[in-house]
């Protein structure tokens, strides 16, 4: 038996990763699904009356070891993956979908479920038992299980084909972000750009026995890059490079993966009786139909959109006026706003940066968590790590009680994918009486220490710590009986309410005092800085907002309709983004194939939900600036309300028990600058 099957013999059940080879993960995963699979039959052949306790809270409970595995797999093939993973992943990833639909089709199992659901005004269940009955109903109803035997196989190969077109586009950009490298040789080519990126650049370079300096693709590679680099053709090449990911005539194109997943999709929710795709998943967000994201982003666009275009002459005027430029290109607009905001508020992100040590930043995180919610860190040795980069942390509260385990992965690596995300190892949930505590984990691509610097975040990246670090508050302070209703596992136009509510912080002096400290002088950020970088939060807002809406019409756009007469991904792009265009298009880059937070991640018909939960956060946050952003009495409210319930009410309900209200987009387009 491979020791993935078993209890781990570790401090708080946590991923023994050293003893785990990775020959072990195919046996465990055959193991934990042949155990999944007995756990529902034993529910099936349940020769009692279905209830709520032998039919709806087992299967809540049933298939947690293969969670388990599950969970270790896949994040480590997300933060430390190799051929072998990826050949794992592409075997287990169809046995995963067939087992999800032989439980979801399972005929016997549903007739149970829908045995006590109809029963559900006759027997007394808490708020969250009723959540997770309704859940459960519709959940093997969206899912096929009212088809017949014909539709139900033909939802099977739909589902297992796409479970293995998901992966094979995540692994296709992983690849074409790893295959490039600008390897320059010229010294006078380096001009502009700051010194800790030239001392990384370096060190790449060295690490291969190469000369000069090597930028990548990574984030902390490019975007320094595009931002500072004075020699205009080179911060072409790299951005074209960018814009060619998997758009290439080579192993690694996307197009037909595109096509293949978004009419897969929509046969699924035909197949389902649904009208699109967009309408299939949009029945279970706020939102709740396609209609009403198209009219919440157009309504946006419409605001958005005058200040954007002001903004976009007024930079490329700068641009016309600073260099001659006759026409500002995608590989301009970086440079051209860092010089600009130098202009404005004579504000330099490489004069910010050495305020904000990565650590500096990250006990700055647990300080504001501390001051809000009582949380206390420490940093540990006796929790295992996957690459010995991670960080391992025990969180505890304000009465000593253990709260979770919390890993930190930090900087990138050949194996780990671009971005930055939250994830769980283990899941909260109560059993037996028994209370289970999460291990919860951020993975980030920040800059990495070099010989003479400590690693030296940009502003950018200090928003990105909170942001995940948000996400991270939401999976350890969860408080639930039931983990498919633990956490993260809410509404998606929900889920980034917790991340982007925990930006705010990083613009206010009161939590800025608290971490944004010079890190050779131990100087605290001086506060004239402070009130530019408020100044400035707003700046190119305009542009900022049309460029995320792009993304939300461009995912409705491939989810929202019948997808079959389209032939190219590049011509239905350059259609989609008509609306929201500012700079000139570039033939040969396309943005749809390396999108993978909708064609790999979870965001498909999601994406206007980073804007719907702006709106959610500024309203949230403007509470927050009325009483004190470290009140306490508020802090406590939205971590019963939203931060501890995961799943288990209506996000509006919740919302509207932390707030009293409904939240106001006002506040989102006050804060933006959209609006006085």
């Amino acid at each position: 038996m491979s020791i993935l099957n078993d209890k781990f013999k570790t401090a708080y059940d946590t991923a023994p990763f050293s003893q785990i080879d990775t020959k072990d993960y195919i046996p465990a995963f055959e193991k934990a699904i042949q155990e999944t699979r007995t756990e529902i039959n034993t529910i099936v052949d349940n020769s009692d009356t279905p209830t709520f306790e032998n039919t709806i809270e087992a299967m809540a409970y049933s298939g947690m070891p293969l969670d388990r595995v599950s969970n270790i797999f896949f994040n480590l093939h997300a933060a430390e993956t190799n051929d072998e993973m990826d050949k794992i992943a592409q075997e287990i990833a169809p046995k995963l979908s067939e087992l999800a639909n032989d439980i979801t089709l399972n005929f016997e199992l549903f007739n149970r479920i829908k045995a006590v659901y109809e029963t559900k005004d006759n027997i007394h269940l808490n708020q969250e038992q009723h959540t997770l009955l309704e859940k459960s109903y519709r959940d093997f109803v969206r899912n096929g299980a009212l088809l017949d035997e014909k539709k139900k196989e033909e939802l099977r190969k739909i589902d297992t084909e796409l479970s293995v077109l998901k992966l094979k586009f995540g692994e296709n950009i992983l690849a074409e972000t790893n295959a490039y490298q600008l390897h320059i040789t010229k010294e006078t080519d380096l001009s502009g750009l700051p010194e800790g990126t030239i001392e990384a650049a370096k060190g790449l370079a060295e690490s291969q026995n190469k000369e000069g300096w090597i930028f990548t693709l990574d984030y902390p590679s490019y975007i320094p890059f595009v931002t500072y680099a004075d020699n205009r053709e080179l911060r072409k090449e790299i951005t074209l490079a960018a814009g060619r990911k998997a758009f290439q005539d080579n192993e690694y194109n996307n197009e037909e993966n595109i096509l293949r997943i978004v009419n897969l999709r929509f046969q699924r929710a035909q197949l389902l009786g649904y009208r699109t795709h967009a309408d299939f998943v949009l029945e279970e967000r706020m939102a709740q139909h396609p209609e009403k994201v198209n009219e919440f982003l157009s309504d946006l666009l419409i605001k958005a959109k005058p200040a954007a275009e002001k903004e976009f002459k007024e930079l490329a005027d700068f641009a016309k006026k600073r260099d001659g430029l006759d026409q500002l290109e995608k590989w301009d607009s970086a440079y051209y706003a860092e010089k600009l905001k130098q202009e404005k508020f004579s504000l330099d992100d490489e004069k910010l940066k050495p305020y904000f040590k990565l650590e500096n930043v990250l006990n700055g995180a647990f300080e504001v968590a501390k001051k809000l919610f009582g949380l206390y860190f420490k940093e540990v040795s006796t929790i295992e790590k996957y690459h010995p980069e991670v960080q391992t942390f025990e969180v505890h509260n304000e009465n000593n009680e253990f709260v979770a385990v919390f890993y930190a992965d930090f900087f990138p690596r050949k194996g780990k994918r671009n971005g930055a995300w939250m994830t769980s190892f283990k899941p909260q949930y109560l059993r037996n009486n028994q209370q289970e505590r999460p291990h919860i984990s951020i993975v980030c691509n920040f800059t990495k220490p070099t010989a003479t610097k400590p690693s030296l975040l940009t502003f950018n990246e200090v928003t990105t710590l909170f942001h995940e670090f948000g996400h991270a508050l939401h999976g350890m302070l969860a408080n639930t009986t039931y983990p498919t209703l633990s956490g993260t596992a809410v509404y998606w136009d929900f889920v980034e309410l917790p991340s982007q509510i925990m930006e705010n912080w990083c613009y206010e002096k009161q939590a800025l005092e608290l971490f944004a400290k010079h890190y050779e002088t131990g100087e605290s950020i001086p506060m004239d800085l402070v009130e530019k970088i408020k100044e400035s939060a707003s700046f190119l807002e305009g542009m900022a907002t049309l460029r995320q809406l792009s993304f939300g019409l461009l995912d409705m756009g491939w989810h929202g309709q019948d997808p079959s007469e389209i032939k190219s991904v590049k011509s239905f792009e350059n259609e989609k983004f008509v609306s929201t265009q500012l700079f000139p298009d570039v033939k040969e880059n396309a943005m749809t194939p390396s999108f993978s937070h909708i064609f790999n991640g979870g965001y498909s018909s999601g994406y206007y939900s980073y804007k719907w939960a702006e709106v959610l956060d500024a309203d949230a946050f403007d509470y927050f600036k009325q009483n004190g952003i470290f009140n306490r009495e508020i802090a406590q409210k939205f971590s019963d309300n939203i931060l501890s319930r995961g799943g288990t009410e209506h996000p509006m309900v919740l919302y509207k028990r932390f707030r009293g209200q409904e939240p106001q987009v006002d506040a989102l387009l006050k804060r933006a600058g959209l609006i006085k």
